[in-house]
């Protein structure tokens, strides 16, 4: 049994369940190794609190069960829907799982699983399992730390050379659909963390603006967020340029959101509570007098999924952790003309937040950076 399952056993105890299911996603993978993807048909990994671990999949897809996935007992199903209820009860009779409390992965679990759970396990209390799956993927180790710094070298890198195709007149798609160009070959996984934000002038003021036929033109500000994938695990930035003159007032935010994100990355450490982090970002923004301007929280978690625990909001008295992994993002958008928001990511370590992205972070001309 790995570590990492033991880990979940552990958590199952302590919060006084009979077990957990999950079907395709970052728990699953990163609990067996196996991956999977949601489809019409159903997949289920149920462990119990005895160790007891079963996989409920279509016979088509059993070949993946070798190696340490070899460990699971698997109850298989052919295309015929109804027969797929007989892989459900002979997982239930093997786990002998009677009663109980079993948590679900709430943003995962659907409806379809949830019926054929209900019907093979009468007696069993299917609850929200949140304080389990928030807990498991929390704390990072060194392997998933460097992923995650690979990640970061490889979004980089894919920037680097979509910057050097930008010109007078190219579109927020057309750039977009470069950036993900250069993120596969420059080594991302095919599943990118999301699609990339490019957002020129005015658009940039919308925190989750979508590439459109907006042409870039002289005075704007071109606002870029995109990640990359390694292994499974993810990255996220954003950065923030100009091209030709820009408005003055958008320049003195760029300095500004750049000064908030050193204080938020040099505020966190290890047993202080997450709000501080947010709190020293945002401090710096409302003393400028653009605290209206700055309506989103600080940051997120990170790591086999794009938003996951700790997240950054001043309220937020979750202590931090060593291995915690997240993003310090403060923004300032000024509606009708243009927002800067500057994104890192970073790791709690015993000397405090280590930034594994290295781009600068200054808001910098995009003439600079074409050949």
């Amino acid at each position: 049994m790995n570590i990492r399952i033991q880990k979940c056993i552990e958590l199952i105890k302590a919060n006084d369940l009979a077990g957990v299911v999950l079907n395709p996603g970052q728990s699953l993978t990163y609990l067996s190794g196996l991956h999977f993807h949601l489809m019409e048909r159903p997949t289920i990994l149920i462990i119990t609190r005895e160790g007891e671990m079963a996989v409920i999949l279509p016979e088509l897809e059993k070949g993946k069960l070798s190696g340490d996935a070899a460990k699971f007992q698997a109850f298989t199903y052919g295309d015929a829907p109804a027969s797929w209820h007989t892989a459900f009860e002979q997982a239930a009779s093997a786990l002998m799982l009677e009663t109980g409390r079993v948590g679900v992965e709430p943003e995962q679990l659907r409806f379809m699983e949830l019926q054929y759970l209900h019907a093979a396990f009468p007696g069993v209390d299917f609850l929200d399992g949140s304080q389990v799956f928030s807990t498991l993927r929390l704390n990072k180790d060194e392997e998933e730390v460097a992923k995650m710094r690979r990640a970061a070298m490889i979004a980089q890198e894919a920037l680097l050379a979509t910057l050097r195709t930008l010109r007078l007149g190219i579109t927020e798609k057309v750039v977009a659909n470069e950036l993900i160009i250069q993120l596969l070959r420059a080594g991302s996984d095919p599943n990118l963390p999301f699609e990339p934000i490019v957002a020129f002038g005015e658009n940039s003021a919308n925190p989750h603006a979508v590439p459109t036929d907006r042409a870039l033109t002289p005075g704007d500000i071109v606002l870029i967020d995109w990640g990359a994938s390694f292994d499974g695990y993810l990255s996220d930035i954003t950065r923030t340029f100009t091209f030709g003159g820009v408005d003055e007032e958008l320049m003195q935010i760029g300095e500004i959101v750049h000064r908030a994100n050193q204080a938020g990355r040099d505020a966190g450490a290890e047993g202080l509570a997450a709000g501080v982090v947010d709190r020293a970002a945002r401090a710096v923004i409302e003393e400028a007098g653009f605290g209206p301007y700055f309506f989103h929280r600080t940051g997120h978690g990170l790591g086999m999924s794009p938003h996951e625990e700790p997240y950054i909001y001043a309220e937020n008295h979750q202590i931090l952790t060593l291995g915690m992994t997240f993003t310090v993002e403060p923004g300032i958008y000024l509606p009708g003309r243009g927002g800067v928001r500057i994104e890192d990511d970073v790791v709690v370590t015993a000397d405090g937040l280590q930034t594994l992205t290295d781009l600068p972070r200054e808001v910098l001309p995009i003439e600079d950076f074409i050949d």
